[in-house]
């Protein structure tokens, strides 16, 4: 064999290695797919959404003081005529609402230190002219006793049944008379109380 043909034969050997290990490498390299595949997709799925009734719920709504069930005429060694609630809770009348029409002007930060006396589907009234009981309807919707077109209303610091500390409080809150009227203490007096506001 001639050495030019030897020469050929060699080249063309190696010409054909060089191709061979090209397709092995290409056959262990990733391809298209491969890079848009498995490899590229997130370690965990993407959580599902979770139903209505077990996502966090958002800021819960100012809790409603309970309803008012009955308005009752009381006699106190403080006070010679009084209203308080089904739970024997003082109830109070606000100088900055108006009765005719009836209107609260409580609310916010206001109406969690003096919560309205919501009323129950059902209000009884003992020692309590009937006729002056009513509702006002609050921003919210929901309805406040009114007396003597007066809402009335609960103060938080009262712990007690019987309890009078917002007696006379900024000058402007006052236990109700069962009138709706500010209910005069023992003394002849309807004042008292703190007068550092509300």
């Amino acid at each position: 064999m001639s050495k030019s043909i030897r020469t050929s034969r060699i080249r063309l050997f190696a010409a054909s290695g060089i191709a061979v290990l090209a397709l092995a490498a290409t056959a262990c390299g990733p391809t298209d797919s491969d890079a848009s595949g498995a490899q590229d997709q997130p370690s965990t799925p993407p959580a599902a959404s979770q139903p209505a009734s077990q996502q966090p719920a958002g800021q819960p709504a100012a809790q409603q003081p309970a309803p008012t069930g009955a308005l009752i005429a009381a006699k106190t060694p403080s006070f010679a005529a009084m209203v308080t609630d089904d739970q024997g809770r003082t109830l109070y009348r606000f100088d900055k609402d108006t009765a005719h029409p009836s209107a609260s002007n409580c609310s916010g930060d206001c109406a969690v230190k003096w919560p309205p006396a919501l009323a129950k589907d059902s209000v009884t009234v003992t020692g309590i002219d009937k006729s002056l009981v009513s509702t006002v309807t609050r921003a919210d919707g929901s309805k406040q006793l009114t007396l003597g077109g007066w809402p009335l209303y609960r103060f938080a610091k009262d712990t007690k049944a019987g309890d009078t500390l917002g007696q006379g409080v900024g000058g402007t809150w006052f236990v109700s008379s069962p009138q709706g009227k500010k209910a005069t203490s023992s003394a002849g007096t309807s004042t008292g109380g703190s007068t550092s506001g509300y």
